[in-house]
C-alpha cells in the first residue's frame, strides 16, 4: 500500500519503520511544516495520529479525498456520532481505536473477565491509574476511558467514571487518576482493594512499536473495505487465523 502517516511526531515515525519492514510505501508524511497544505493523491490508506485539535478536520480530508483512514487520534469522541454519519454519507472507510497494541486489548479481555468476578466479591472497590508522556494533551486517555467503560458494564456498584484522586470519589464512582510523566509510553493499572488485601491488573509499553505494529495491521485489514470499523474487528480476525 501508499500509505499517508499525518501526524509525524514520535508514533508517525514508528509507524513508518512498520509499514517499510512489511512492504508498504510512505507516500505523503505529515508535518507542522504542511499540515495547512498537504493533498492525499497518490495515497491507498492514511493513518491519523496527529493530535486531538487537528484529527477531526484530517479526517474529513480523508473522506472527502476517498482516501480510508485508521484514526490513532483519541481526542475526538465527543464529535463520534458526527464522524460516524460523514463516513457513511461519503461511502468511505474508517477504523478506529483508542489503542492499537495488541497486548492493550489482552489486558481489556482481562479486565472484563475479572470485573465480572468482582461485581460478585463485596469487599472490593477498585480504581484505575494511568500514566503518560508529558505531551500528551487529553486526560484521560483513550485507554483508560476504554478501560473504564469495561468495567463499568460488568462492576454493577459503580455508575459513572471520574477524573481525580482515590479517596475523593463516591462510592458509585470509578475514579481514574491520570498521571503525565517524562517520556513514558502508556502505562494503566487496573486496582481492586480491600481492607485485607489488593489486586493489580497492569499493562505498560515499553515503546511505541506496539501501537504503530497495531495501526498498520488495522491499515491492512481495512483495504478494500467501506464503512467503519473498530480495532475489536481486526483482533476478531487474528483469532481466527
Amino acid at each position: 500500500m501508499k500509505i499517508g502517516i499525518i501526524g509525524y511526531g514520535k508514533l508517525g515515525k514508528a509507524i513508518e519503520l512498520v509499514a517499510l519492514k512489511r512492504g508498504h510505501e510512505i507516500a505523503l508524511r505529515v508535518t507542522k511544516d504542511n499540515a495547512e497544505t498537504y493533498e492525499l493523491a497518490g495515497c491507498e490508506m492514511a493513518i491519523e495520529c496527529s493530535n486531538p485539535e487537528s484529527s477531526i478536520g484530517n479526517i474529513k480530508k480523508c473522506l472527502s479525498s476517498k482516501v480510508p483512514v485508521v484514526i490513532g487520534s483519541t481526542g475526538w469522541y465527543n464529535k463520534f456520532e458526527e464522524v460516524i454519519n460523514e463516513v457513511h454519507q461519503a461511502e468511505g472507510a474508517l477504523l478506529y481505536a483508542t489503542n492499537f497494541s495488541i497486548g492493550v486489548h489482552l489486558f481489556w479481555e482481562a479486565n472484563k473477565f475479572l470485573a465480572g468476578i468482582m461485581n460478585k466479591i463485596g469487599a472490593y472497590d477498585v480504581r484505575l491509574d494511568e500514566i503518560h508522556h508529558t505531551a500528551k494533551k487529553d486526560a484521560p486517555s483513550g485507554t483508560a476511558i476504554t478501560t473504564a467503560e469495561i468495567i463499568l458494564k460488568e462492576f454493577d456498584r459503580k455508575k459513572e467514571w471520574v477524573l481525580g484522586e482515590a479517596g475523593s470519589n463516591n462510592d458509585d464512582q470509578l475514579i481514574i487518576k491520570a498521571l503525565r510523566e517524562g517520556d513514558a509510553k502508556g502505562t494503566h493499572i487496573v486496582c481492586y482493594e480491600s481492607e485485607v488485601d489488593r489486586i493489580e491488573l497492569k499493562h505498560e509499553a515499553f515503546s511505541r512499536e506496539g501501537f504503530a505494529y497495531g495501526a498498520v495491521i488495522a491499515a491492512e485489514y481495512l483495504q478494500n473495505k467501506k464503512g467503519v470499523y473498530s480495532m475489536r474487528d481486526v483482533i476478531d480476525e487474528l483469532r481466527l487465523q
